[in-house]
């Protein structure tokens, strides 16, 4: 498995996983009644503390994955190559982990089909206001949009990392 294609992954799990604690704490938030659907500055605050905690996680999480990366490719390297000197070591990391122009290409096209579920999720929330549901259902509508609009994105890069990407 290449490393964007590792990278990919992590990145899914962890908005996965932020996502699941949200639904798990805004369902019980409004099951034990601590939190309502009139309540839109609590529902707010949550999202904005979940943005945060998301944004944090997968700062820690990258950084973490990126360094238990490079040292696996390391220990590979050094167990086919004992002789190896530091600075072939890290050429040979950096290699793996460059990024070019089909990584750009898969990023942009990718990105294309996550903006596209996150505008469905966008239009969706707006439908349900015009069907009478309340604005903490349009938040959590638009809310949850954003992370499947954005897991769904790196569904899509795996998907051209794995099948390529025709010109046309």
């Amino acid at each position: 498995m290449s490393y964007r294609e590792a990278k990919v992954i992590v990145t899914i799990i962890t908005g996965l996983l932020v996502m699941v604690i949200y639904g798990i704490y805004a369902v019980s938030g409004y099951q034990n009644g601590t939190i309502g659907f009139e309540d839109l500055p609590a529902w707010a605050t949550m999202m904005l503390i979940f943005i945060g905690v998301g944004i944090i996680s997968t700062i820690v999480i990258q950084i973490t994955f990126h360094v238990v990366y490079s040292v696996i490719i390391a220990i590979k390297e050094k167990a086919n190559n004992p002789e190896m000197t530091d600075e072939e070591l890290e050429r040979i990391i950096k290699l793996n982990m460059v990024t070019d122009e089909m990584d750009k290409l898969v990023e942009l096209k990718s990105l294309r089909v996550g903006f596209v579920v996150t505008g469905i999720g966008f239009i969706s929330g707006l439908a349900c206001i015009l069907l009478g549901y309340t604005a903490a259902v349009l938040l959590n509508i638009i809310f949850v949009s954003f992370g499947i609009g954005s897991m769904v994105e790196g569904l899509v890069q795996l998907y051209y990392y794995k099948r390529g990407i025709r010109h046309g």
